[in-house]
């Protein structure tokens, strides 16, 4: 078995709603997103997938959050705007999209800074 990765950024603004400090205002984050996947035997070529492919469908999942207001996406206006549900939000839209190749999706990990992350899988 083995596990890739592929990393890409963007920056979004968000508010947390409900939140009682500095982040209840809108402010805003140069967001780190990392994708791991699993896979078995690479395929003709030697890969399990192309990189360049799962680059691809990262930066569609990411494309409609970059340089935007997070609170006005469809949704999270059911949800938090946080940095969990945003790794929800592209774990589910890029599992989506990965349906149709021989890999699994294993986790997502969104940094809102250097320093913290959050990790989700299902």
């Amino acid at each position: 078995m083995f596990t890739l990765c592929v990393k890409d950024f963007f920056s979004a603004a968000h508010s947390l709603t409900g939140y009682h400090g500095k982040c209840e205002d809108i402010h805003g984050h140069n967001f780190q997103v990392e994708v791991f996947i699993k896979g078995q035997q690479p395929e003709d070529g030697g890969m399990v997938i192309d990189f360049t492919v799962l680059k691809r469908r990262l930066r569609e999942v990411l494309d409609p959050l970059d340089h935007k207001f997070i609170n006005e996406i469809p949704f999270f206006r059911e949800r938090a705007s946080s940095s969990e549900y945003i790794a929800v939000y592209v774990f589910r839209e890029l599992r989506k999209l990965m349906k149709e190749t021989a890999v699994f999706l294993v986790e997502v990990r969104v940094w809102e800074s250097d320093t913290a992350w959050v990790a989700y899988s299902e």
